[in-house]
C-alpha cells in the first residue's frame, strides 16, 4: 500500500518558500514620521553626546578627544555654575506661581454666569502672543523713563527702577513676563479639566453644607488633578527651556543675572564657537530635565486622581 504524502499547509498559508512576507500597514504609515523623527531628533542627541567629548574648531569639527574635560570644565566655571543658580531660581518663582495663578482664574471663570466668556477670554489671550511681541510690550513698560510703572512709582512718590537694568530686580521682572506669557496655557488645560467634572459631585458638597474651600479642597483640585499635573510637568520644563524672553530683554544681563542655561549654551556654542563646551551643557539640561521630571512622577503619581 501507498501513502500520499501531506501537502505541507504552512507553506499553503504563507505562499512559495522562501518568499519575504510585506512589511504590515501599520509600519509603512508610520515609516515617514519614524525617518523624520531619527532625522531631527535622534541623530542630533547622538552627535550632541558624541562632540561633548571633543575640543572642536570654530566650525564645529571635532579635533581632540578630551574625555570628560568639557564636564569638569564647566563644574568649575563659576558663571556657568551662577547659570545654573539663576536657572533654579527662574523656575521657583515662575512654575508655582503660574500653576496657581492659573488654577485661581479657571475656578473664577469656571462658573456660568452672564459676561464670563469676556473673561475667559482675556484670561487665555496671552496663549495667542508671540514671544517677540510679549517682550517688545513689556519692553516699553520697563522703559526707565517712558515706561508706564516707573511712572506709576513716580508718581507714587518713589524713584525710577531700572527693571532690566538693575541686578536685584531683573531676574524677578523676566519672571513677571514669563508668567504672563504662560498663563494662557495653563489656564486652558486647566480650564478643560474642570469642565470634565461631573456636577453631581459639587450637588453632594451642597448637600453635606461644604462651602468654597472645602468643594475646591475636597472636589475640584483632586478631580483635575491630572490636569495640575500635566500643567506643573509642562511648566517645569519650559522654564529650564527659556531663551526667547531672556534673548530679548536682557541678553542675560546685568552682571550675568538673568543669564539661564539655555542662554548660557546659545553663548558658548555661537558667540564663542565653543561647540564641544556647548554639547556638553546640552547633556548636563537633558539630565537635569529627565531627573526631576522623573523625581517630580515619583513625589506627586499617589496624588493624582483618576475619574
Amino acid at each position: 500500500m501507498t501513502y500520499e504524502k501531506m501537502p505541507d499547509l504552512s507553506l499553503a498559508q504563507t505562499g512559495e518558500k522562501g518568499r519575504k512576507k510585506p512589511l504590515p500597514v501599520w509600519v509603512i504609515y508610520l515609516l515617514p514620521s519614524l525617518l523624520i523623527f531619527a532625522l531631527f531628533t535622534i541623530y542630533p542627541f547622538l552627535k550632541t553626546v558624541v562632540t561633548s567629548f571633543f575640543a572642536t574648531s570654530t566650525t564645529g569639527e571635532m579635533t581632540k578627544f578630551v574625555g570628560l574635560q568639557n564636564y569638569i570644565d564647566l563644574f568649575t566655571n563659576a558663571n556657568y555654575l551662577q547659570s545654573l543658580g539663576t536657572t533654579f531660581l527662574y523656575t521657583l518663582l515662575t512654575v508655582p506661581l503660574t500653576v496657581i495663578l492659573s488654577l485661581l482664574l479657571a475656578v473664577l471663570s469656571a462658573q456660568d454666569r452672564p459676561g464670563m466668556g469676556v473673561f475667559r477670554t482675556i484670561f487665555s489671550s496671552t496663549m495667542g502672543i508671540s514671544v517677540a511681541a510679549g517682550s517688545v510690550f513689556w519692553n516699553l513698560l520697563f522703559h526707565p523713563t517712558a515706561g508706564l510703572l516707573n511712572q506709576v512709582v513716580q508718581w507714587m512718590g518713589g524713584k525710577p527702577i531700572g527693571w532690566l537694568t538693575d541686578t536685584h530686580y531683573a531676574i524677578f521682572a523676566i519672571s513677571a513676563v514669563s508668567i504672563w506669557m504662560n498663563l494662557g496655557f495653563s489656564y486652558l488645560v486647566l480650564m478643560g479639566g474642570l469642565k470634565n467634572i461631573d456636577d453631581s459631585h459639587y450637588e453632594s458638597v451642597e448637600i453635606v453644607g461644604g462651602g468654597f474651600f472645602y468643594r475646591l479642597r475636597k472636589v475640584t483640585i483632586p478631580l483635575i488633578s491630572p490636569s495640575l499635573f500635566f500643567v506643573f510637568t509642562t511648566s517645569l520644563i519650559n522654564a529650564f527651556q527659556s531663551f526667547g524672553l531672556i534673548d530679548m530683554l536682557t541678553s542675560g544681563g546685568p552682571n550675568n543675572t538673568t543669564n539661564l542655561m539655555v542662554y548660557k549654551l546659545y553663548q558658548d556654542a555661537f558667540v564663542n564657537f565653543r561647540f564641544g563646551s556647548a554639547s556638553a551643557q546640552g547633556i548636563i539640561l537633558f539630565l537635569l530635565i529627565l531627573l526631576i521630571s522623573q523625581l517630580q512622577t515619583k513625589l506627586t503619581e499617589r496624588l493624582v486622581t483618576y475619574q
